[in-house]
């Protein structure tokens, strides 16, 4: 069975950078479609050359000036972090040569995060990230959230969902190959499989990591840390491991694109408020698979179901971030939380200071007591700036709560245009 093609969201955005700049960046955990949208974009003459042909990437490493040397066509050069030494030849060749759209380069590692990369491409480089598929590119919907959110406008007509369906979509994941596979407990083995693929194999690219064992180890502590915030020594405390080797093993994680941090609010003089990041799983899929956790298990249980789907959202808020690009739109994501347990799970600001605080309720049912931290940080830290409140949960009502607080469906998040 053929996998299906969906409409990537940064797919316009991708094409709209390849007039803009020299050398366009597509980063993203392997497997997540980056070269699937790198062959789509149907460039005529483009040059394609995939570093994971061992003899394509000899060629590379023995002669990086000669391999990047081409015409004025598009040359796309997948796996990148397999021979950083390319980045100064492409360097010299853009330098010379100053058309837009030489270079697309896919990367399945943070080339930055590689300890022999000296070379950053700065002022000739755009680096757009692929994620795992959201609900709205399987749906064929577009990124609309943020916009219909902070101008309180939504839309009449979702789709019908709740919770048992929104568990079962976080337990399958974005990956498009797992996709195709209905029976869970399958694509979780194709999951497994991926990860051991991943520290067997592209770790080394990282870093040198002779205890595959504890990394293994590692990770499950992670996605069962997911949504929670940061702490090393904690995180280390049930392995074998120093508080050094901890954090230099979730760096090269994050270089992978399988954990994400979500920063604190910085913008407050209230000495009270936790500085910790947040620490995620980049896919619900991936996290459910290493956790082995099963539908009539977590539907049960709060915990598991609240993690989950608090996971999930995160998953689709950044997908709709990075997808209203193509306007030229920046929105940056926190979270907030301070010593007297006040919390808000996600906060958008946008770039005229406008503010939007998202709670997550695994819930179907909603209360005015569920926008109280809300509210607080609405008259405490927002205090001259505009303010909207939701608190996202699997209810299936559009429901105001007074004064730019607002529950919403989870699904408004794929929703299709009126």
């Amino acid at each position: 069975m053929l996998l299906k093609n969906y409409e990537r969201w940064q797919k316009a955005v991708v094409e709209q950078a390849l007039g803009s700049w020299r050398v366009l960046e597509i980063a993203g955990a392997r497997q997540c479609g980056k070269t699937t949208l790198a062959k789509e974009l149907a460039i005529p003459g483009a040059i394609y050359r995939t570093l994971d042909d061992v003899t394509l990437l000899d060629s590379a490493l023995d002669d990086p000036h000669g391999f990047v040397r081409h015409g004025n066509e598009l040359m796309i050069i997948d796996e990148i972090q397999k021979a950083p030494v390319l980045l100064q030849a492409i360097k010299k060749d853009v330098d010379e040569n100053q058309l837009h759209g030489r270079f697309m380069l896919t990367g399945s590692a943070n080339i930055q995060a590689l300890p022999s990369v000296n070379e950053s491409l700065a002022g000739r480089i755009r680096k757009i990230r692929l994620r795992p598929l959201v609900e709205g590119e399987i749906r064929g919907t577009q990124p609309n959230f943020l916009w219909w959110a902070f101008d309180q406008k939504f839309p009449k007509q979702y789709a019908s969902d709740n919770k048992d369906s929104y568990i079962l979509i976080a337990l399958h994941g974005g990956y498009p190959e797992p996709l195709r596979i209905k029976n869970i407990k399958e694509s979780h083995g194709w999951y497994l499989a991926y990860i051991n693929a991943l520290i067997e194999r592209d770790l080394k690219d990282i870093i040198n990591i002779k205890r595959h064992d504890a990394m293994k180890e590692l990770l499950a502590v992670l996605a069962a840390w997911s949504s929670k915030a940061m702490d090393a020594s904690a995180i280390g405390s049930g392995l074998s491991l120093t508080r050094q080797t901890v954090t230099t093993y979730i760096n090269a994680l994050e270089a992978l694109y399988l954990i994400e941090r979500l920063p604190a609010w910085p913008k407050t003089d209230y000495d009270r408020v936790s500085k910790q990041d947040k620490i995620f799983m980049a896919d619900t899929g991936l996290m459910s698979a290493i956790l082995s956790w099963r539908f009539d298990k977590v539907r049960l249980d709060g915990d598991q179901n609240g993690k989950l789907i608090e996971t999930f959202v995160f998953t689709q808020l950044l997908a709709h971030i990075e997808a209203l690009e193509l306007h030229n739109e920046r929105y940056n994501i926190y979270h907030y939380r301070d010593r007297e347990k006040r919390e808000v799970d996600f906060i958008i600001e946008n770039e005229d200071g406008d503010i939007l605080g998202i709670e997550v309720k695994a819930g179907s049912a909603v209360s005015s007591d569920s926008f109280k931290h809300l509210k607080w940080f609405r008259d405490n830290i927002a205090i001259e700036q505009s303010f909207v409140g939701i608190v996202l949960y699997t209810g299936d009502q559009i429901a105001s709560f007074g004064d730019g607080m607002w529950a919403i469906p989870i699904n408004v998040l794929w929703a299709p245009d009126e």
